[in-house]
């Protein structure tokens, strides 16, 4: 059968490249290049961290990102190009003036240990804990948690080795030709996926922007293993070491459609906490300051859609991004090939327009 997909971010190219190796003739349409630029999943961190996601998220997000952290290594194996993936697991920090926020971020894992005892339990430090797991940071921080079997991976370097299989597959992409589901007939037994984020508002009004801003640092002289989250009340922040000495810091996360550069508060802040995990980062060079719009549902989760008979729109995949799109990739595949998905059931996975 047919298909064409509309969009070519992270998930309209996870979709269209499993869809050619299972000999689907595909089509892709995407309104920019394939650079990614304007794509949310450019301006990532990539992490793979539904312990700690589930401080601030539903269940159902967590369960998607536990399948993730399954799935992308057997997704990376099948690329025609190597794509950075760690699983060390995530630490968390706190200052001491913020050992309330920690408290409460203790609460909420405790919540979560409750709910999905199958998830792995967050590990206390000491500092002679911490500076076992990572040896730059031990004389700094008196206490931590370590969240075991989370991951990241590299989102740009997974971006274009999507491209590239792509392209090996020899499946035609349209770059910067933008087209809507109207625009678009696949045939009688066809399919049509509209994996266009804020691109597709127009035909799904409910979606909204999140803005998100990262900075990208060289910093050779911070010696950090694994993705590192520093409590605090306003910014919780990030730090995701990349290969080569590269760093990706954000915290950001701001209710706005707005697009233009990153304000010199936020650079202010990223850069000031990122300090205080490892003054290192003082002598970083920085790569990149950026922002980027989060496609966003009202209720933060993700969804599917039918517009009509093999007609199918995914969105809505906020902040989470690269922690579930397998999950969501799956539960397509299932549709496609049963009509229904007995994993969208089990990840509580919103299906509208949907008939059994």
């Amino acid at each position: 059968m047919p298909a064409v997909v509309l969009g070519a971010g992270l998930m309209g190219r996870l979709l269209a490249c499993k869809l050619a190796r299972r000999g689907h003739p595909v089509q892709v349409f995407e309104a920019c290049g394939a650079d990614a630029q304007g794509s949310a999943a450019r301006v990532a961190a990539g992490m793979l961290a539904p312990l700690a996601e589930s401080a601030i998220t539903e269940s159902s997000v967590v369960r998607m990102g536990r399948h993730a952290l399954e799935r992308w290594p057997q997704l990376l194996e099948a690329l025609p190009s190597p794509v950075f993936f760690q699983q060390d697991g995530t630490l968390v920090l706190w200052h001491r003036q913020d050992a309330a926020e920690a408290d409460r971020f203790g609460t909420q894992l405790a919540a979560t240990a409750r709910r999905l005892p199958e998830l792995p339990v967050a590990q206390t430090l000491d500092a002679a804990a911490l500076a076992r797991l990572e040896p730059a940071l031990g004389e700094r921080f008196s206490q931590g948690l370590y969240l075991p079997a989370e991951g990241q991976l590299d989102n740009r370097g997974l971006l274009s080795a999507l491209a590239m299989q792509l392209e090996t597959l020899q499946v035609p992409v349209h770059w910067r030709s933008p087209r809507t589901p109207e625009h678009i007939d696949p045939g009688p037994e066809g399919w049509l996926f509209d994996c266009r984020g804020l691109g597709a508002r127009a035909q799904w009004p409910a979606l909204r922007g999140v803005r998100g801003e990262v900075i990208r640092v060289h910093a050779p002289g911070v010696a950090l293993s694994r993705p590192t989250r520093l409590l605090h009340p306003r910014y919780p922040l990030y730090i995701a070491p990349k290969p080569e000495g590269v760093f990706v810091i954000g915290a950001t996360e701001i209710e706005s459609d707005d697009c233009s550069p990153a304000s010199v508060r936020s650079a202010l802040e990223l850069l000031s906490a990122a300090y205080t995990v490892h003054p290192g980062f003082g002598e970083a060079r920085i790569l990149e300051i950026a922002s980027q719009v989060r496609p966003t549902l009202p209720d933060n989760l993700p969804a599917l859609r039918c517009l009509g008979p093999r007609r199918v729109q995914i969105n809505g995949l906020y902040r989470h991004g690269f922690m579930i799109a397998p999950a969501l990739l799956d539960a397509v595949l299932e549709i496609m090939d049963t009509g229904r998905s007995p994993l969208a059931e089990r990840f509580e996975l919103r299906l509208e327009g949907f008939t059994d």
